[in-house]
């Protein structure tokens, strides 16, 4: 597997939680409170930016494959417009990780704080 498209790669994460809909297992996530910890297998999303078109089904299917390598399952599907990866958010530090390791950059939501 070539790794030098994923050494260009951004991945965002999706700021809410997750589940598989019912009946749609791997193929249709909703969105759910993220203070709800009732369910067992909460998702996390993982947003590519940056790419668009082919190259993005491409690079998502890397992605994909990076994760199945080191046994972390996961999901590529559209949300809101959008090819999203979805990882179980067990395996969300592990995921990372093996992006990080692969050349991908993980962007982080930042909060800033007004100077005074």
């Amino acid at each position: 597997m070539s790794l030098n498209i994923l050494q260009l790669s951004i991945v965002h994460r999706l700021p809410q939680s997750y589940r598989w809909r019912a009946g749609f297992t791997g193929s249709c996530v909703e969105p759910i409170a993220n203070n709800d910890n009732s369910y067992d297998n909460q998702l996390v999303g993982l947003k590519l930016l940056g790419y668009d078109g082919e190259k993005i089904v491409i690079t998502m299917e890397k992605l994909s494959q990076a994760l199945s390598d080191i046994d972390v399952a996961s999901s590529v599907v559209e949300y809101e417009g959008e090819l999203c990866l979805f990882v179980s958010q067990q395996d969300e530090s592990a995921a990372t990780c093996r992006l990080k390791n692969c050349g991908v950059a993980i962007a982080e939501h930042m909060t800033t704080y007004p100077l005074y």
